[in-house]
């Protein structure tokens, strides 16, 4: 068993560099396969969830080339010839449900099992199966298998969504590339990994417009082609790495990302005390260690993050004064808060929310990541816990960050990775 281990109390100095955005880098991966040529992708992170999803593809018939020195992803789909996913493949990375559209975009039909990912509350498909339906398939599921088929073709439709969900828009977009006529979504979410998958496919030849807006409309093309494309930088590593120079009283300048996607962070930094100095691609975090308290509500893009709830809790938990945290994105997302009272924070919970006494010293302990961004927590939890911590469960830690202890030992951390 591999485990992370810290010794904390080390403040932390210099710049660290931003990778490709997880989550624009695992729809964009799936949706090559709407294209008609090569796609040469930019930008693209080295984590578990990229290489599950390369691994899927070329299950699925396409020739793929990562150059992880680069962070260039070749993909030629052009002899894809399957429209069944890999079970295992799919299970184990829940961004898998994007060969969904794609598939039905391309083949006109898809079968693969309910995907996997973190575990943290319901997540339902409802969504995406409401839009897929409204575009004309039909869908099936039986044993936790998902067979979805447009046997007359896909043809665009209105569709609302109840609620502006991240994977159900772009889900349907993808889909939405080939159908006959028009498809608007309404009710759309916006975040920067929906703009993000859009410019990708426009890039190609699709024709969407306003993404990132409430509404967005597709017109559907006879035929997409190759290209080159540069994913977005990635803005939860950021905001780890911003939050982690906060709790150590650290000076911390982070580089290749864009400061509007930042925005709520640097709002809630900001109210707790933090100095936040923006540049073009750039934002400087410096700290004095004097964290006060604040309320968080997570919400949807421009809100703020629910992926960066977790790291804003373990901050708090130093915060001087009281501090409550309320999740309205997911209801079983405060797993690592009985992790972080291993570590001496004391957080309480009530319903949707976390409540955080503050004035807590953190200790060293062994703890364990339940999931993705729960680990990164608990990463900075012990970087400013006196003594040694030792976290196991990090294989979710590689689904998201790249070279993360790396890139913490150059900004000084005592950090490193070992076999227990």
């Amino acid at each position: 068993m591999e485990c992370i281990v810290i010794n904390g109390k080390k403040r932390l100095v210099g710049n660290v560099a931003i990778s490709g955005a997880k989550n624009a880098a695992v729809a964009i991966i799936p949706a090559t396969i709407v294209s008609g040529g090569v796609c040469v992708l930019d930008n693209v992170p080295c984590i578990e969830d990229v290489y599950n999803l390369v691994k899927a593809l070329e299950s699925l018939g396409a020739k793929c080339n990562f150059n992880e020195e680069s962070h260039t992803l070749v993909v030629d789909a052009t002899n894809v010839n399957s429209h069944v996913v890999d079970d295992n493949l799919a299970k184990a990375n829940r961004a898998s449900y994007y060969f969904m559209g794609a598939l039905l975009a391309r083949f006109g039909k898809v079968e693969m099992p309910t995907p996997g990912g973190c575990d943290f509350g319901s997540r339902p498909m409802d969504y995406h199966f409401k839009g897929f339906q409204a575009l004309g398939a039909t869908y099936a599921e039986s044993h936790g298998t998902v067979s979805l088929e447009a046997k007359d073709g896909l043809k665009g439709a209105n569709i609302y969504l109840d609620s502006p969900s991240v994977g159900a828009t772009i889900n349907i977009m993808i889909a939405a590339v080939f159908a006959k006529g028009t498809t608007i979504i309404e009710n759309a979410a916006k975040e920067p990994h929906i703009v993000d998958t859009a410019n990708f496919l426009n890039k190609l030849g699709a024709r969407i417009h306003g993404a990132g807006m409430d509404i967005i409309r597709i017109v559907g093309v006879d035929e997409l082609w190759g290209g080159e494309y540069t994913i977005i930088p990635d803005q939860i590593e950021a905001g780890t790495y911003m939050i982690a120079a906060a709790i150590t009283a650290g000076d911390v300048t982070v580089d290749n990302i864009i400061p509007k996607h930042m925005e709520s962070l640097t709002s809630k930094l900001r109210e707790i005390g933090v100095e936040i100095y923006e540049d073009l691609d750039s934002i400087q975090v410096v700290s004095s260690g004097n964290i006060k308290g604040c309320d968080v509500k997570t919400a949807v893009y421009p809100g703020f993050p629910t992926d960066l709830q977790p790291q804003m809790a373990a901050l708090l938990c130093v915060g001087t004064t009281r501090s409550i945290i309320t999740e309205n994105i997911y209801e079983n997302r405060y797993r690592y808060a009985g992790e972080l009272r291993r570590l001496g924070a004391q957080p309480e919970l009530k319903q949707r929310s976390l409540i955080l006494e503050g004035n807590n010293t953190l200790t060293g302990a062994s703890v364990e990541a339940c999931d993705l961004r729960a680990g990164a927590a608990l990463v900075i939890a012990g970087l400013a816990a006196k003594g040694e911590t030792q976290i196991s469960g990090i294989e979710h830690l590689d689904r998201g960050y790249e070279n993360l202890v790396q890139k913490l030992q150059a900004l000084g951390a005592d950090v490193k990775r070992v076999t227990v």
